[in-house]
C-alpha cells in the first residue's frame, strides 16, 4: 500500500503504521474548529505544531462540510487555502493534503505544493476532479457519503449498510480508474457522519475489516464528532475520540484524520504495538 506523491517524491506506507492526518480548517464555521484559523497566521503556526506533534499528513479544507452547511464559491475557498499551503509547503517536509470537492481548487492547491486530494463527493460533485487527479498522479482519497452535507442527516438509510458502502466503493474505485487514477494511488474513507445515524457510525468503526477486500488503505475520520457527543456527553468528545481511534485501528483503519495530532500520537502508536504484537 505505498503512496508514491508526485511534488516531493514521499512515500507512506500505512500498511506498516496508522498514519496520523491533522486537521486544518481555515473556516469561519467548521463544526469542532471554526473561526480558530481563519487568519493565515495562525492556520500555518497550527499546522506547524501539528507536524512537531507526530502529523503525517496534514489536511487543509476551506469549506465547512458539517450537517446543513452550504457551499462557498470557488473563489472564496481558494483565497483561505491558497495562501496557507504556499506557505506551509515551503516550512514543511510531510503531505499536505487539500480538502475539496472543487476541481479548479485542488489544481491551485497541487500548484502550490499540496500533494493529495481529499474529496468527500468521491469525484462525483466535479465532473473535473477525476482529470485534475489523474493527472497530477497525486493520491486521490475518496468518501462516502449519502447525499450532500445540506442533506446527508435527512433521515439516512441502507439496505445493508456495510454492504452498501462496500459496493459504493467498488464502483466509486473504478470511477477513479477510468480517469487513469492508478489503483495504488486511491484511498477510501467511510464517512463518518455523512449520511449516517450514530448506530451506523459504532457499526462501521467495529466493522472496518469488512473493507480490507478493496485492498486499499482505509481512512477513519470521527474526531470529535457528533455520535461521540451522543454516547458520551459533549465535553466528552475528545476522549470519545481517542477511544474510537484504537478501536478503529484494530478494527483495520490504516490513516485516521483528527483535530489533537499530540493527544492521539500516544493512541495510535499503542493501538498499532497491540495489533502488531506477534508474541508465540
Amino acid at each position: 500500500m505505498n503512496l508514491r506523491m508526485k511534488h516531493k517524491k514521499y512515500v507512506l506506507r500505512p500498511a506498516d503504521r496508522t498514519l496520523i492526518m491533522g486537521i486544518l480548517n481555515v473556516t469561519p464555521d467548521s463544526f469542532s474548529d471554526g473561526g480558530k484559523y481563519i487568519e493565515k497566521h495562525r492556520a500555518v503556526k497550527h499546522g506547524l505544531d501539528m507536524v512537531k506533534n507526530g502529523a503525517d499528513i496534514i489536511d487543509i479544507g476551506g469549506e465547512s462540510t458539517r450537517p446543513y452547511s452550504k457551499r462557498v464559491s470557488t473563489a472564496e475557498e481558494m483565497d483561505r487555502v491558497i495562501p496557507v499551503i504556499e506557505e506551509l509547503s515551503r516550512q514543511i517536509d510531510i503531505p499536505i493534503s487539500i480538502d475539496t470537492c472543487k476541481s479548479a481548487v485542488a489544481h491551485e492547491a497541487i500548484k502550490a505544493g499540496a500533494s493529495i486530494i481529499n474529496d468527500i463527493s468521491a469525484l462525483r460533485f466535479d465532473s473535473d476532479m477525476g482529470q485534475v487527479a489523474a493527472s497530477s498522479q497525486v493520491p486521490v482519497i475518496l468518501m462516502h457519503m449519502q447525499g450532500t452535507p445540506e442533506t446527508m442527516q435527512d433521515n439516512p438509510h441502507y439496505d445493508n449498510l456495510l454492504t452498501d458502502i462496500k459496493i459504493f466503493f467498488s464502483e466509486a474505485i473504478k470511477h477513479a480508474k477510468s480517469f487513469g487514477i492508478k489503483e495504488e494511488n486511491i484511498i477510501i474513507d467511510p464517512g463518518i457522519g455523512f449520511g449516517k445515524t450514530m448506530e451506523h457510525n459504532l457499526t462501521i468503526i467495529r466493522n472496518l475489516s469488512c473493507f480490507r477486500s478493496l485492498n486499499r488503505p482505509i481512512l477513519l475520520g470521527t474526531s470529535n464528532k457528533a455520535f461521540i457527543g451522543r454516547v458520551l456527553g459533549d465535553n466528552n468528545r475528545e476522549t470519545g475520540t481517542m477511544v474510537t481511534i484504537a478501536c478503529g485501528i484494530m478494527s483495520g483503519a490504516n490513516i485516521v484524520r483528527v483535530h489533537n495530532v499530540k493527544t492521539a500520537l500516544p493512541v495510535v502508536k499503542m493501538a498499532d504495538a497491540i495489533k502488531m504484537a506477534s508474541y508465540a
